[in-house]
C-alpha cells in the first residue's frame, strides 16, 4: 500500500531532496559495508591461520604432558599464564575493533640446576600455545564487531536501495502525474474561458 502524499509542488521539492539525501548517503553505506566485508574476512583468514598454529604447536606440547606434574616445585601452569593481555582499537569504516597487541608473562624464576632440561623449553611452548590462544579470544571479538556492524551496514542498504529510494521516486512520479493533469486541466478551462469569451464579444 502506497504512502499517503500530497500531490502539491511544495510535496514534489521535498521529495525530490529526500531523493537526493538517500542517493548522496548510499554510495558511503555500500563503502562501509565493503570494507567491513574485507575486514571481516581478514579476520577469518587470520582466525584460521592461528588455529593451524595452534594445532601443530599443541601437537608439539603434548609431548611434555606425561611429565609436567608440577617438575622440582615449580608452578608451571602458573607461569604459563600471562599476567597482562595487551589489546588496543583499531577503526575500520567507523567501527571500533579490538586488536590483539600481545601478551606479558611474569619472569619465571626457578633452579636451572634442580629442574629437567626439557622445562625450558616445555614453559616456551606453553606460554606460545597461551599466546595464540589469547589471540585467538581477541580475534572472535573482532569478529563478532565485525559481524554485528556488517549486518546493519547491509540492513541500511537494502532499507535505502529497495524501500527508501522507490518510495522516493514513485512519491515524485505520483505527484509529477498530478501536477500534469492539474496544469492540462488549467489549460483546457482557459481556452473554455477564452473560447466564451471572444463568443460573448
Amino acid at each position: 500500500m502506497a504512502k499517503r502524499i500530497n500531490l502539491t509542488r511544495p510535496e514534489l521539492k521535498r521529495q525530490r531532496d529526500i531523493l537526493a539525501r538517500f542517493q548522496r548517503y548510499l554510495p558511503m553505506l555500500k563503502l562501509k559495508q565493503q570494507l567491513l566485508q574485507v575486514g571481516l574476512r581478514d579476520t577469518d583468514t587470520r582466525i584460521e591461520q592461528i588455529k593451524e598454529k595452534y594445532s601443530a604447536l599443541e601437537n608439539i606440547f603434548s609431548s611434555y604432558v606425561q611429565v609436567l606434574n608440577e617438575p622440582a616445585g615449580v608452578p608451571f601452569n602458573q607461569l604459563a599464564t600471562p599476567s597482562q593481555v595487551n589489546v588496543g582499537n583499531e577503526n575500520i569504516a567507523g567501527v571500533e575493533v579490538p586488536v590483539y597487541e600481545g601478551v606479558r608473562f611474569d619472569e619465571a624464576q626457578y633452579s636451572l640446576f634442580a629442574t629437567p632440561p626439557w622445562l625450558d623449553r616445555a614453559l616456551a611452548d606453553r606460554r606460545s600455545l597461551t599466546e595464540l590462544n589469547s589471540e585467538l579470544e581477541v580475534l572472535r571479538m573482532r569478529r563478532a564487531v565485525l559481524a554485528r556492524e556488517l549486518a546493519r551496514a547491509l540492513q541500511r542498504v537494502n532499507l535505502f536501495e529497495k524501500v527508501r529510494i522507490p518510495e522516493a521516486l514513485e512519491a515524485i512520479r505520483r505527484i509529477r502525474i498530478q501536477l500534469g493533469d492539474e496544469m492540462s486541466a488549467a489549460v483546457g478551462r482557459a481556452k473554455i474561458a477564452k473560447e466564451r469569451l471572444i463568443s460573448s464579444v
